[in-house]
C-alpha cells in the first residue's frame, strides 16, 4: 500500500538544509519552491529509481501560519540533520482506517503540482517525528518522475529508535522495502547510505 517517496534534510533555515545536504550528497540542489500554507520553502534534486530529495526549513518571507507547521519544524533546534522520510500511497483515506489517530488529511498546492499529506494537529509525527509522512500525489508526474534523475542511489535508510520494533510492527501490513532497516539504539535518528559515482556516502 504504501511505497518510499522520498527523504528530507531539515534545516532552522534553508541554507543551512542544503549545505548539510549538498556536502553530503556531492550534488548540488535544485530549485524548490514555497508552501503558503505552512509557510516553508524547500530545495529538491532527483535520486536514482524514482526517488527524490528535499531540504526544507520555515521560510522568513512568509506570514507565521495560523496552525502548526508540518514536519514539526517549529519545534526544530540545531544543526540541520536528516529528519523524515515520507512514504506514497494511491488512497489517503484507506491509510486512514489503518492509522486513524496520525493525523488530518490536508491538500496543498505549489504551483501545477498537487498532494494531500496526513499531518498530525501539532505537526510533530508519532515515534520522536521518525514515523513516516504519508502523502498521496494528485498529479501525473510527481517530484520522483519530474526531477532529472542522478546518479546518487539510496542504498540504506536506517531509521534509529528505541521503539524500533513498535515501529516496524505498525508499518508492516502497509509497507516493505529492503532498504528501510528499523534499527533499536538509544537516540532517535535516521541515517541515509548512498552509492554515488564518488563512492558511498552517509546522511544524518
Amino acid at each position: 500500500m504504501l511505497q518510499l517517496d522520498h527523504i528530507a534534510v531539515a534545516g532552522e533555515t534553508l541554507a543551512e538544509a542544503v549545505a548539510h545536504s549538498e556536502a553530503a550528497l556531492g550534488i548540488p540542489l535544485g530549485p524548490g519552491g514555497q508552501h503558503a500554507y505552512y509557510a516553508t520553502h524547500n530545495q529538491l534534486v532527483g535520486l536514482a529509481d524514482g526517488l527524490y530529495f528535499e531540504a526544507i526549513a520555515i521560510d522568513p518571507s512568509q506570514p507565521e501560519p495560523a496552525h502548526p507547521r508540518w514536519f514539526g519544524l517549529d519545534r526544530f533546534k540545531g544543526p540541520a540533520r536528516l529528519d523524515k522520510w515520507i512514504l506514497r500511497c494511491a488512497d489517503i483515506g484507506a491509510v486512514l482506517e489503518v492509522f486513524p489517530d496520525l493525523g488530518e488529511p490536508v491538500h496543498l498546492t505549489r504551483g501545477d503540482v498537487s498532494w494531500t499529506m496526513i499531518v498530525p494537529q501539532d505537526g510533530m509525527l508519532p515515534f520522536d517525528g521518525l514515523f513516516p509522512a504519508i502523502i498521496q500525489w494528485h498529479t501525473d508526474t510527481p517530484p520522483g518522475q519530474a526531477l532529472p534523475a542522478t546518479e546518487v542511489r539510496l542504498k540504506t535508510l536506517r531509521v534509529e529508535t528505541p521503539d524500533a520494533d513498535a515501529l516496524h510492527d505498525a508499518l508492516a501490513p502497509v509497507f516493505a522495502d529492503a532498504r528501510v532497516e528499523m534499527i533499536t539504539a538509544t537516540n532517535p535518528r535516521l541515517t541515509a547510505i548512498f552509492d554515488t559515482p564518488q563512492g558511498e556516502r552517509v546522511l544524518r
